[in-house]
């Protein structure tokens, strides 16, 4: 009986010894997809949360700079046509005014060759 026993001891020896070899075989693959996976990631050009948020407030700032000075514009353009509308009336008034001329024809000038 012994000898039964003592295979029994025997196997459950080596499955100890497999099952530590593959829970570490295990430890070590993942170790190894977990460094793969951050080179992969180190290689991509990824930012922090915090730099997204500063670039995201940048760009904020500037959109609603860029409406600020379009409306800047826009408001110039209307009193720069105010102000030619205003100006181009009175000429017009003085010009309906004025009698037109008659146009003259010029007689013809023609130059002797030498």
């Amino acid at each position: 009986m012994q000898s039964d026993n003592k295979i029994f001891d025997d196997l459950a020896k080596m499955l100890n010894g497999v099952a530590g070899t593959v829970a570490g075989m295990g430890r070590e693959a993942q170790e190894n997809m977990r460094d793969r996976a951050k080179e992969w990631a180190g290689g991509l050009d990824f930012v922090t949360r915090e730099e997204f948020e500063a670039v995201k407030q940048m760009a904020a700032n500037a959109r609603a700079e860029a409406d600020a000075l379009a409306s800047r514009v826009a408001a110039l353009e209307a009193a720069v046509k105010g102000a030619s509308k205003t100006a181009a009336k009175p000429a017009a008034k003085t010009a309906s005014k004025a009698t037109p001329r008659k146009a003259t024809a010029k007689p013809a000038v023609h130059k002797a060759k030498p």
